[in-house]
Order: structure tokens, then sequence, then C-alpha cells
């Protein structure tokens, strides 16, 4: 029988750390979006994208409570240390999600309350219960749960899905493969006892490092499409350029290791970088669109 939840529980129930980068992408969709919002409506609308990223982050530990007991990095979640039942997980995370879906589309509009409504959908359902446990893939197609935030913060302000946002979605969405298969590769074992198939425990390390590479020379080549297009200027290109060679130059490396020691090692020096990147470019896309909105830069 669970123990008693306590607030923290509920709190590590929403996946703080994920919803970090969730809601400042969201931030930057919306900040940069043409038109402008009212402030209070946009702080509306971005507690709104939060609270369903925590939704989805309760809905998948609801689901994933048995493999979460496996793995040594989810062994102590609320539900796995029965500190929490896994009713009270389903029921906050339905709660919240039809909270946060309707008062999204109240306060803004239904364009972005839908595609809300989506992500979460493709989060718990399309991810969390089909994907994850049946294909390598599961990342791959998964990430595009982790990829809609700035779409929804755009269409928040516009009512509508532009190129622009389309663009910050395919940044993430392929970010998404090498920032997951680094972890995947210093932490299989883990997942290899959960039955998890992700890509080194089906296809093994050296498939893994080579569609790691491939994806990081896919993400900064999509990460020059702001300039290519003409909605970045100098300051994002001149940090999506070192960034994005400063990825591939760690992806190269972790290609060319073999060594298990030391190949962990590199895996890990790879993820740990990729926390930061897409803070680091979505921050400097935001930057420059705004002096350029605002004159800074003739």
């Amino acid at each position: 029988m669970a123990g008693e939840a306590r607030m923290e529980d509920y709190l590590a129930l929403l996946k703080p750390s994920v919803m970090q980068l969730v809601v400042f992408t969201a931030i930057v969709g919306l900040v940069v979006a043409p038109g402008g919002i009212n402030p209070f409506i946009g702080i509306i609308a971005i507690a709104c994208i939060a609270i369903g990223a925590g939704a989805s982050g309760a809905l998948n530990m609801w689901y994933d409570a048995d493999i979460d007991a496996i793995m040594s990095r989810t062994q102590n979640r609320p539900i796995p240390a029965g500190r929490m039942a896994k009713e009270e997980a389903l029921v906050f995370g339905l709660v919240l999600s039809v909270f946060s879906v309707a008062l999204l589309g109240l306060a803004t509009n239904w364009v972005a309350a839908g595609l809300l409504a989506f992500t979460i959908f493709f989060y718990a359902v399309i991810y969390t219960v089909w994907l994850k446990r049946s294909t390598p893939q599961n990342i791959v197609i998964g990430g595009a749960a982790g990829a809609f935030p700035p779409v929804v913060g755009w269409a928040a302000v516009t009512g509508t899905v532009s190129f622009e946002s389309v663009v910050l979605f395919l940044i993430i969405f392929l970010w998404t493969p090498p920032h997951f298969w680094a972890l995947a590769l210093y932490k299989q074992s883990d997942y290899g006892a959960a039955g998890v198939p992700m890509m080194p425990n089906v296809v093994g390390n050296a498939s893994t490092k080579l569609q790691i590479f491939v994806y990081t020379l896919l993400l900064a080549a999509s990460a020059m499409l702001p300039t290519w297009f003409g909605f970045a200027g100098w300051i994002y290109t001149a940090v999506a350029v070192v960034t994005g060679a400063s990825f591939v130059l760690l992806a190269w490396r972790l290609l060319r290791t073999d060594e298990d020691v030391a190949m962990r090692k590199a895996a890990r020096t790879l993820f740990n970088y990729s926390l930061s990147y897409l803070f680091i470019v979505f921050f400097a896309f935001m930057t420059d669109n705004l002096l350029t909105r605002f004159g800074s830069f003739a």
C-alpha cells in the first residue's frame, strides 16, 4: 500500500527538470511571435503550457511505474518508491490536462489549446503507451511531443502555425535523438533490465553512435534555417554556428571512441552538453529577434 503523498511528491510527478526546457522554449515561441500579447494573458498561456507538460509527466509516471521501479535513475519517483498510489497520479494527470487545455483555450485561442491537447496526448499515449516499449525509434517519433511547446506559444499569440514556429519545432525534434541516445549509451543496462528497446540495446553501440552523429549533423543544419530564411540576424547565426560545431565535434569524438569506459565518458559529455545547447540556441534566437524588433540594429 502506498504511503501518504507529500506536496513534493506531486511536484516530482510534474518532472520539473523537463518542464524547465518546455517552459523556456514556449516562452521563446510566444515572445518572438508577431503581434504581441497582453503580458497577463501571456503569463497565463505559459502557465497552461507548463501545467500541460506537468500533466504529461504525471501520466507518464502512472503508466511507467513498473519499469521506473527497475531503473536506478527512476526508482525514487513517488510511485515506485511507494509514496503514492498509481491511481492518484492518473487522476492528478487527467485533471491537470483538462484544466490546462480549457484555460489556454479560454485565455488565448482554441488553436493553441488544441495543440496543447495534442501534445499531451502524443506524449502520454503515442509515446509512453505505444512507442516507448515497442520500437527503438521511440525517441525519434516521440520527440515530437517535446518539440511542440514553441509552436503552442506562437499559436497562443497568433492563432496560427507558421513556418517560423515549425522551424523551432524541427530544431528540438532533431535534437532529441542525440540527446537521449547519448544518455542511453551510458545507461543501457538500466533500459535493458526494464525491457525498454532503446537504440543501443537493439542495434548496438556502433550503429547508435553513427546515428547520433548523423542526427547531430541534421540538427546543426536545421539550426541555420532561421538565418537562411531571413528571420534571424548575426547574433543568432554566430551562436548557432559555434554551438552546432561544438555539438558535431562531440558527436564525432563519440563516434570515434570504441573502448567501453571511454565511450561512456564521451556519451555522458555529449549528453551534458546537449542539456545546455537548446537553452543557448533558443535564448540567442529570442535575443536576436527582440533586438531587431526594437531597432537596436539597423
